[in-house]
């Protein structure tokens, strides 16, 4: 993908007016670290209802650990993760999502937050079909009724273009492609507030990738979904994203409005990254 090319509709142009004044997530000098410079040390932010956070930088930068502390999957040595339980305009019932303990973190991971795992083999169940994949999130925010299920399920497969009439085939039968959108309805199907990405179109191939990139956009769009996104691909930053983070060597180097950065980078890493990827 060309990075050079512009967004011809910026998302952080139709969400100026994020649709609430209140922060969905409220992160404080997050850090985990595995050693010196390993994983991620003092990252803090706000993230808004209805706005894409990417979080770019090289390998071994730190993204992918700074993912799983703030989805819950892995402690941090020190710092906070508050979630906006319930917010109205100007107040928020604030969750301390470690506080919480563990039942509560996997509750949210099932309903009001998703998951896109790069390998979307990592996050379906192989051995039951499209349509179970799918009606599991419901089955755990408490619906039953069969039919009902299943037709949610079939309405998922056709938001991301899968035919409904594979809706009883196993995952293993799809292509990797296939797979992937199937994972992103299975994620989408109970209307989380929050969904965590790890480099959703990593190892796809490159028409695949424009596909499942225009789903999500299109996705992320209708349904004013918070999303926090891990990506090493700028072009794919550049689609997605309202702001990033830039990450080097565990910290957070950068930040801000995703074509500010990228069009002018100020840290002399930023702009190394950026301009690696326009000489390539």
């Amino acid at each position: 993908m060309n990075l050079a090319l512009k967004n011809p509709m910026p998302i952080a142009d139709e969400n100026a007016a994020l649709s609430s004044t209140l922060p969905l997530l409220k992160v404080h000098q997050l850090t985990k670290l595995f050693g010196h410079e390993k994983g991620c040390q003092d990252v803090s932010f706000d993230l808004y209802p209805g706005e894409v956070l990417g979080l770019v930088g090289e390998s071994g930068s730190g993204k992918s650990t700074l993912l799983s502390v703030l989805s819950g999957r892995m402690p941090p040595d020190r710092g906070s993760v508050q979630y906006a339980e319930d917010s109205a305009e100007d107040n928020a019932n604030w969750l301390d999502i470690y506080a919480a303990g563990e039942a509560r973190r996997r509750q949210l991971l099932r309903t009001e937050w998703g998951f896109v795992e790069q390998n979307p083999r990592d996050g379906l169940r192989m051995s039951v079909s499209a349509g179970a994949n799918i009606g599991e999130r419901l089955m755990a925010q408490g619906v039953r009724h069969y039919g009902q299920l299943r037709e949610t399920a079939l309405h998922w497969l056709q938001q991301v273009e899968i035919d409904a009439a594979r809706v009883d085939d196993p995952p293993r039968a799809f292509s990797g492609g296939m797979q992937q959108r199937l994972q992103i309805a299975r994620n989408l199907v109970s209307s989380p507030r929050l969904v965590f990405m790890d480099e959703p179109t990593g190892g796809l191939d490159v028409s695949v990738q424009a596909r499942i990139l225009d789903l999500l956009r299109s996705l992320v769009r209708e349904l004013d979904l918070a999303v926090i996104l891990v990506t090493h691909d700028l072009a794919v930053a550049r689609l997605l994203a309202d702001r990033l983070l830039v990450m080097r060597r565990s910290r957070v180097v950068e930040t801000g409005l995703t074509d500010q950065i990228l069009d002018d980078p100020q840290h002399p890493y930023t702009q190394l990254l950026v301009s690696s990827v326009l000489q390539a």
